[in-house]
């Protein structure tokens, strides 16, 4: 009865955001001056009522408020002109040496186009739409608009990540569409999402990680056992943007890939209440009892708790999944140090690996964010256990030489919160220790995180 609830709740939540008539549409556009809703030729009809939604945000999309800080304003707004400075540098410097690549590679100043994304271009420019609005950065954004409008080609015949695309490019889309109303951003966006459908075409529905865009197979990753296995945080790092792309194209199918994803995970039986990294799409069952929040596990924790935040507080099913997961986390995973650090260890089949990846440093920043919903009685607690996380994370920066952090690091015979091997002695411009530090401002408005975060900047500039 309570899913049938659920489902009751999130077709009202999925109404609520639809538009009643096309006039009103045309006049709400015309008034707010939006060019969102100009039927566009090749596009996709459906009516999202885009102004209705723009109405119902909590707080206005460009600006900053009043009160947002204590602390002199000028320092804030020199902290605040010097990263957009930096991300104008960026920008030129992608737009002269490799404007439409998908990346910029800076010692030979060229472009470089990879293999991850079956033959799309262009994943810094989508990457940087929402940037580029955020910080108004108008001229700049139009350009990226701009090429999106005329060279963003979806007619690509590569293998492609089904993961990879999903994040960078329909999550990019999506960003830019929900922040400017913009149709060409929600029509690519669809558009793609199509072509990634057939990766779900396995006995469990659960979708291969490499997805051919000629002819529609799909495989897995030849490394993942050997080639057997679906990554957790592949699969389970789809639900924001499917269940966005049905609310924005009305076609269920999108919705029901992902409902479907979690039905199979709610039915296996899951050991102490941990997901495993590996699962057989063939199968439905755990390939190997490796447990990580970060690389391999990771967004689908972030995932889980932002469906529930994003649906308006109506995705039960999702709520339940990650507070259900973040209980065994803290139960069989987290631990103290010697010295006092709180740490994430990785599991592997119940013997643990003391040591953290960066990439699960975004994990202070989630518990924070989930914090809020959780029961009464844990609320402040796992506000504490997300400043502890994040601080052990900040240790991590400040115990290397050129205060950026290394791509994992242990807690073992004495040392602490440092890389010991060469082959992790690397930082590769990841975002997951920054952006728990921005939750944890938003949360707390505690200086320190924009202390921490500015030392980041600094030594951003001196060493990348």
């Amino acid at each position: 009865a309570s899913s049938q609830a659920s489902t009751r709740r999130r077709k009202v939540w999925l109404r609520r955001t639809h538009p009643t008539g096309t006039r009103e549409m045309a006049t709400a556009a015309r008034s707010s001056g939006s060019t969102a809703l100009r039927p566009q030729e090749g596009g996709i009809p459906f009516s999202f009522d885009f102004n209705a939604f723009r109405s119902r945000l909590r707080h206005p999309v460009l600006g900053t408020r009043a009160d947002e800080s204590k602390e002199p304003q000028s320092l804030v707004r020199a902290q605040r002109e010097k990263i957009k400075e930096m991300m104008q540098f960026a920008w030129r410097s992608y737009r002269l040496y490799a404007m439409g690549k998908n990346e910029l590679r800076p010692l030979t100043k060229d472009g470089y186009e990879g293999n991850m994304f079956g033959g799309l271009s262009g994943a810094t420019i989508i990457d940087s739409l929402d940037t580029l609005y955020l910080m108004e950065l108008q001229e700049e954004f139009q350009e990226a608009k701009a090429w999106v409008e005329e060279n963003f080609h979806l007619n690509v015949s590569g293998e492609a990540s089904l993961f990879e695309v999903n994040i960078r490019y329909i999550g990019g889309l999506l960003s830019a569409f929900y922040l400017t109303g913009e149709e060409v951003f929600r029509v690519k966006a669809i558009k793609l999402g199509e072509k990634l459908l057939p990766a779900f075409n396995t006995p469990t529905g659960i979708p291969k990680g490499v997805v051919n865009f000629k002819s529609g197979s799909n495989r897995s990753w030849g490394w993942a056992m050997a080639g057997s296995s679906s990554i957790l945080a592949e699969f389970g790092s789809l639900h924001l943007e499917f269940l966005h792309l049905t609310e924005l194209s009305g076609n269920q199918v999108f919705a029901e890939k992902v409902r479907n994803i979690r039905k199979v995970l709610r039915k296996i039986n899951k050991p102490f209440g941990l997901y495993p990294n590996f699962l057989s799409p063939v199968s439905g069952n755990w390939m190997q009892h490796h447990v990580s929040v970060g690389g391999l596990g990771d967004s689908f924790y972030e995932y889980l708790i932002k469906s529930w935040l994003m649906s308006a507080k109506t995705d039960v099913e999702a709520k339940d999944m990650y507070y259900e997961a973040l209980e065994a986390i803290e139960t069989y995973l987290v631990n103290v140090s010697p010295g006092g650090l709180t740490y994430i260890a990785e599991w592997r089949g119940g013997i643990l690996d003391h040591k953290m990846g960066h990439l699960a440093c975004f994990s202070g920043g989630m518990i924070a964010l989930g914090a809020e919903d959780a029961k009464e009685e844990k609320r402040a607690h796992y506000r504490e256990l997300a400043a502890q996380i994040t601080k052990t994370c900040h240790e991590s920066y400040a115990r290397s030489d050129t205060k950026l952090g290394p791509e994992a690091f242990w807690f073992n015979s004495g040392r602490e919160a440092v890389a010991t091997q060469l082959s992790e002695s690397y930082y590769i411009l990841r975002p997951e220790v920054v952006e728990s530090y921005m939750y944890l401002w938003r949360q707390t408005h505690d200086p320190i995180y924009r202390e921490w975060g500015w030392e980041v900047v600094l030594a951003l500039e001196k060493y990348c």
